[in-house]
């Protein structure tokens, strides 16, 4: 990552979902290369934060040099709205780039690849079960087994902190469909949660073992797109573990995958955008796109 970027940056807000309840947005970075790839970015945050204006500025910039065009998607936040509509949304985002997108940008609908973090991660990586598919898959610290004892036991990471009542978690759900969620009025759901243990409950409303369909990990078949993997072995909210578990269970089913492995990386690694280790990992990220899309 020699670069300096000094990127115009080209952003359009559109509708890809909606309906009598809700709409979902997506925003559109446009490169200057006609007919480019296009990257569908999802955000993380525990299915219970976040929108699509968390991806960083600085890998905007990255991925359009590199002639990337970046659809950045919001979906329906949990546990107003739980797992199997999350999946919907993610799937109709995908539908949409592939059949509907093209009215309004220029891109290679034959080309897309999907990339998120941690929940993003996940999501990213359920892509790959879908009907229609991306190129490609790009998880950042994602997860692929939803019926772990990682998801449904206390978390000794967040039970060191401060604990958060049941009441104030319960006073943060709203009556009403949401598709943004900001950190600071979302972050104490996921903290009631992951100090529970019933994070995984809350947001999916299965039980343990409905949960198997929805994890990747146990859904891989042989037109599961190629995947790169990228985590950190010291991830204290995410387990390391989950992406050598996906990249083993890739293997053995011959898909194409790497995992990059991250020594002493935290969750979101990648926010320490000038750290020579994050700075090589995504050149592999561009690396590996290219030689898939």
């Amino acid at each position: 990552m020699k670069r300096k970027c000094v990127w115009q940056v080209n952003k359009t807000t559109i509708v890809y979902k909606k309906n009598s309840e809700f709409e979902i947005n997506g925003d559109f970075y446009a490169t200057s290369k006609d007919n480019a790839p296009v990257i569908v970015y999802i955000h993380g945050g525990g299915l219970v934060w976040g929108s699509k204006e968390d991806l960083k500025e600085e890998q905007i910039h990255f991925y359009l040099e590199d002639g990337f065009n970046i659809f950045s998607i919001d979906y329906r936040l949990a546990p107003e709205t739980k797992l199997p509509e999350i999946k919907t949304d993610i799937a109709d985002a995908l539908l949409w780039v592939k059949q509907e997108g093209t009215k309004h940008f220029n891109y290679d609908p034959n080309k897309i690849v999907v990339i998120g973090g941690s929940a993003g991660g996940f999501l990213s990586l359920l892509t790959g079960i879908f009907e229609v598919k991306p190129n490609a898959i790009v998880s950042f610290y994602g997860y692929g087994d939803l019926t772990g004892d990682w998801a449904h036991r206390p978390s000794p990471h967040y039970a060191k902190m401060t604990p958060v009542p049941k009441e104030l978690a319960d006073m943060l759900v709203t009556k009403e469909v949401i598709t943004i969620g900001p950190i600071q009025k979302r972050y104490a759901i996921y903290m009631h949660g992951r100090q529970t243990g019933e994070w995984m409950k809350s947001i999916s409303g299965l039980n343990r073992e409905d949960l198997k369909e929805y994890s990747p990990l146990y859904q891989i078949e042989e037109n599961y797109p190629p995947t790169l993997l990228l985590h950190g072995t010291d991830d204290e909210d995410v387990p390391y573990e989950q992406s050598v578990l996906m990249a083993e269970a890739l293997t053995k089913a011959n898909i194409d995958n790497k995992l990059i492995t991250i020594p002493n990386g935290k969750h979101v690694f990648d926010a320490d955008w000038n750290h020579p280790e994050v700075k090589k990992a995504f050149d592999e990220v561009i690396e590996f796109l290219r030689k898939y899309v």
